[in-house]
């Protein structure tokens, strides 16, 4: 074990960006947001030759599935990597825009209702432990009126969570290992790598770069961003989520109609990702069950995470309508909440006042004003690209801006950028095959942040 550079500053932004560097990309303005750092040991563990040799093992065989992963998670990568650069310049002022975490405050109006509820678990009156598994009965209430209203969707379709990445995992534990799937290509890992672990896949074909036994339905700027069904196979499952991370690019009504046809011609299951329905500007669908004959063939999936700024508070939900059945008839929904009752509690007592807060008026409004905000950075950075020359794509129903670098791979524009701006991005290869060439660029940052972000691009590029 050998303890490598100690790291310590005095003072970080809040989206960990403020390393002052003597570089010609560093800004002598201070940051408006900070908090104090403690000193950062960073220590390297590895085992040597000898260790490893002479190590216990026991008579477990590891599970060949998640053995067939490639490399790590895509975002823990970029993380480790934008750690790696830090060690190379200790004193860089590295700005994120790689993964999609918020930055902003959460508004008042929904932190105040989640400070009462907790307070109140320190009364006799105000106590209360585990709650319903599926979520508290007014929380789904207020889903259901808020965003499903005249889509008859009732309270006790709607399964309260700890976030939309969660409950992807646990609907894969209820399609089991005997399912074929299909996924936008590009496309959120999460989709891919659960399917991975669960035994639904071959192995990785390294010479396409895919998965043997998964339909990647191919989204390009020549089909604007949404597949060929005439060319897709038919698969149990299909994974779609509009507005689309990483591409930015959302589905018409028409083209949505489309598929919940195929899937109902197929007989097949669409797990429909909503985190970022708030932010859509065009007339397009925010939810999938504003298409008929989609609750015969669809669950939706959604967040508070990138509406209320809930990336570490944790909330979501998911969808599962009556009408959605097996080839036996048994209700989805049922073999769910089985799921739910096993492997989980419900969410948080407090996480979901902050929920209830949200819904309200107030807190709709609030919502709305934060992602204006980052619609804003959204316009930023497209701005900023254009202005360069390039392809840019996205950004318009979505926090994401994607843009393209024809015939570079997206690793080496990556590390280009972190490199010689110290500004982190996401390869589009890290979201499949289809997303070689691209990079996505996150609007999720404090506005300062983005403007310096967006003045190092251009002296970067022009």
């Amino acid at each position: 074990m050998s303890l490598m550079n100690n790291l310590s500053t005095s003072m970080i932004s809040s989206s960990s960006s403020t390393f002052l560097a003597p570089t010609s990309f560093n800004s002598s303005r201070t940051q408006s947001v900070s908090v104090p750092l403690k000193s950062i040991n960073i220590v390297k563990c590895v085992a040597t030759p000898q260790e490893q040799q002479n190590a216990y093992k026991t008579k477990v065989s590891r599970n060949a599935n998640i053995a067939k992963l490639q490399a790590g998670y895509l975002f823990p990568e970029v993380a480790r990597r934008r750690a790696a650069h830090l060690l190379k310049y200790p004193n860089a002022q590295v700005i994120s825009l790689g993964i999609g975490d918020t930055t902003e405050p959460i508004p008042d109006v929904i932190t105040s209702a989640m400070a009462k509820r907790s307070h109140a678990l320190s009364t006799l009156e105000g106590y209360s432990g585990y709650g319903a598994e599926q979520g508290e009965k007014a929380l789904r209430a207020a889903l259901a009126s808020t965003f499903y209203r005249n889509l008859g969707i009732e309270d006790d379709d709607i399964f309260v969570s700890d976030g939309a990445k969660c409950d992807i995992s646990r609907l894969q534990v209820v399609f089991g290992s005997n399912v074929t799937m299909a996924v936008q290509d590009p496309s959120y890992p999460a989709y891919v790598d659960s399917s991975v672990i669960m035994g639904q896949t071959g192995q990785f074909q390294k010479d396409v770069e895919k998965y043997g036994n998964i339909e990647y339905m191919r989204c390009t700027p020549e089909n604007g961003f949404f597949p060929d069904l005439s060319k897709v196979a038919r698969t149990d499952i299909i994974f779609f989520c509009s507005p689309n991370n990483p591409t930015g690019a959302a589905a018409t009504r028409e083209q949505l109609t489309r598929l919940v046809k195929f899937a109902k011609d197929n007989g097949s299951i669409i797990v429909y990702d909503s985190a970022y329905a708030m932010y859509m500007s065009d007339d397009n669908p925010r939810s999938i069950f504003e298409i008929p004959g989609a609750k015969e063939v669809a669950i939706e999936t959604a967040s508070f995470s990138k509406y209320a700024g809930f990336t570490g508070v944790r909330l979501g939900w998911t969808v599962i309508p009556k009408q959605l059945l097996f080839s036996d008839g048994f209700p989805v929904a049922k073999d769910f909440n089985r799921i739910v009752c096993t492997c989980f509690n419900g969410a948080s007592n407090i996480a979901q006042a902050g929920g209830l807060a949200c819904l309200s008026s107030e807190g709709l409004e609030a919502m709305q004003e934060v992602i204006g905000f980052y619609k804003e950075n959204t316009k930023i950075i497209v701005e900023t690209f254009n202005s360069l020359g390039f392809k840019v794509y996205g950004g318009k129903n979505a926090p994401y801006v994607w843009v393209h670098f024809p015939g570079r791979s997206s690793w080496d524009v990556f590390s280009e950028i972190l490199e010689k701006t110290h500004i982190v991005t996401t390869p589009g290869s890290g979201f499949g095959p289809g997303g070689e060439g691209f990079i996505r660029v996150s609007a999720f940052g404090h506005r300062e942040n983005v403007l310096e972000a967006c003045r190092r691009f251009k002296q970067l590029y022009n």
